[in-house]
């Protein structure tokens, strides 16, 4: 179970997430969550580009329902 806890942010910030999340199918919360994991994932990892990291996040949250597993053709 995941615990949550109350920040206080800037208004502004509060408000491109707002907008961000629209665009995205998430709430504020979720979309200042996953800034939050992309800005830690990019400081741990300063040689990888921004973009990778963002959509290597964005693949872990894919859920894994129906999906087949991969199997080499044989030769």
């Amino acid at each position: 179970m995941t615990a949550t806890v109350s920040v206080f942010i800037d208004q502004q910030l509060y408000e491109q997430a707002q907008h961000k999340a629209a665009l995205e199918h998430r709430s504020a919360a979720e979309q200042i969550e996953f800034w939050a994991k992309l800005g830690r994932a990019a400081l741990d990892n300063p040689d990888l580009p921004i973009n990778f990291i963002a959509l290597s996040l964005l693949s872990l949250m894919e859920p894994y329902d129906g999906l087949e597993p991969f199997v080499p053709r044989s030769q």
